[in-house]
């Protein structure tokens, strides 16, 4: 154990709840695959959000996809993030603190199921969705509108903080990280857990082989940046019992030791009683 932790949690855990899945291809996932001359396979997409919670307080980074989006899209939902928030025994109203990694439609739907949170998010990532180019096709066609202009909507309210420097520190122990890559703003989180940090990548990267074969995501807004960020991340996990969380590989949910070994499908959880 790394007695190096510099915070005072009790029973401290991360949850990474699997909400959603879909089937695809290589070639649609991985950026200019050709270049690999490989042949085309079959994979899944899982869809993830994720908890970190202490008995002292709740924090949930990213929303999910919405049940409309789901279904303009062909997604598989598996379950509502409501009814995973109620069997992991969280009421969205009391959860006080929000974080969301960037404005896609599959991280930043069912804002409203969190009334009384403080949303986070870079502050790049929030102002590009409402300009010119972020309405360009091959951007927008990631985002939900209708979360836009929630998102709009709860930044006049005054829900919304709004982060400017590249590292930031959300609470004593968890830092919020513009990387950057896939969106303007995206963020990673990491969390200092006990054992070691956990990296919560989200999608600066969504595949261990994206990391391991240093293999760009189709979806980006700079592949400098996504390079850039695999360094990073490549750097972070050098420190001793640090682990990577990406965004969408279903190999998640064999790494990490499952909430309800009844349904190992369901969320897998990093510390605590895990």
């Amino acid at each position: 154990m790394n007695n190096n932790n510099p915070t005072n949690w009790t029973n401290p855990e991360v949850i990474v709840v699997r909400y959603g899945t879909r089937q695809t291809t290589k070639s649609e996932c991985y950026y200019n695959f050709r270049a690999y001359r490989e042949a085309d396979a079959e994979i899944t997409m899982d869809y993830f959000f994720w908890i970190f919670r202490n008995d002292e307080q709740t924090i949930v980074i990213d929303t999910g996809f919405s049940p409309e989006a789901a279904l303009a899209r062909k997604r598989q939902p598996v379950v509502s993030p409501a009814d995973a928030l109620a069997r992991l025994g969280i009421d969205p109203a009391e959860v006080k603190l929000l974080v969301l990694t960037h404005a896609h439609y599959d991280h930043a739907g069912n804002l409203g199921l969190y009334p009384n949170a403080q949303i986070v998010m870079s502050r790049r990532e929030f102002d590009f969705w409402g300009t010119d180019m972020g309405h360009r096709p091959q951007y927008h066609h990631h985002i939900d509108a209708l979360d836009i202009e929630r998102l709009q909507a709860l930044e006049q309210a005054g829900r919304i903080t709004l982060l400017d420097e590249p590292r930031n520190t959300l609470i004593p122990g968890i830092e919020l990280h513009e990387l950057g890559g896939h969106t303007p703003g995206q963020l990673a989180v990491i969390i200092e857990m006990p054992e070691g940090p956990v990296i919560l990548a989200s999608d600066a990267i969504h595949y261990y082989e994206e990391l391991d074969a240093d293999r760009p995501f189709a979806v980006l807004d700079s592949l400098a940046d996504m390079y850039q960020g695999y360094a990073q991340i490549r750097e972070w996990l050098l420190r001793p019992g640090a682990v990577v969380i990406p965004g969408h590989d279903p190999d998640v949910m064999n790494r990490f030791a499952p909430v309800d070994p009844a349904t190992p499908s369901f969320a897998v959880r990093i510390g605590a009683s895990a």
